[in-house]
């Protein structure tokens, strides 16, 4: 039996323009002082203009139960950042084949106050649509709970507990709301 899990898999670390210099474990890359690498950051809406979140399982060594975007991961090394996101939509959530758009990057660092993990990433910000009659199936190991909030109550949120979020989540959400029109959205702003 395997000994190998998430933690041990190969992340690609960038230098701050984002091109490849290396690799590294996802153990290794959140150490302190944390390792710039690439990641992603999915949001899904829905035909109403909400946006899927999910609160992150208990058993995550990084950030557990704070409420971040519908899903999360990195690339590997060399890997596709729109074949990884979509392979993790399907891990996390039992979701195939949802075209997504990248909408922009946003680089941030982030200390977890519980696990003292890090978090360095290059995040590719990302959007698609949930096509309408597909439920999603959260694994229990990388999601408590999911939600589906309106892009103001979302705003709202994020300003009044911030702290019951992942620290990421207020950055990608302003890319989402600066790279697109979210007042196109049904629901608004």
């Amino acid at each position: 039996m395997s000994s190998f899990t998430r933690e041990d898999h190969l992340v690609e670390l960038v230098d701050p323009s984002g091109s490849a210099v290396g690799s590294a474990t996802v153990s290794d890359a959140h150490r302190e002082p944390g390792r710039l690498h690439r990641a992603f950051s999915v949001f899904l809406r829905d035909a109403e203009g909400r946006i899927l979140l999910q609160q992150r399982a208990a058993v995550k060594t990084r950030f557990p139960l704070r409420w971040g975007n519908t899903c999360c991961g990195h690339p590997g090394p060399g890997e596709s950042v729109m074949v990884a996101a979509g392979r993790r939509l399907f891990e996390e959530l039992a979701v195939r084949d949802v075209p997504l758009t990248e909408v922009g990057v946003f680089t941030y660092r982030a200390a977890d106050p519980v696990t003292g993990r890090i978090e360095y990433e290059y995040d590719h910000v990302l959007l698609g649509s949930l096509p309408d009659g597909v439920v999603p199936q959260p694994d229990p190991d990388e999601i408590a709970e999911l939600r589906w909030v309106s892009p103001p109550e979302l705003r709202a949120a994020l300003g009044a507990t911030p702290e019951s979020y992942a620290p990421w989540l207020s950055g990608v959400f302003e890319v989402l709301s600066h790279l697109t029109d979210l007042t196109e959205w049904p629901g608004g702003r």
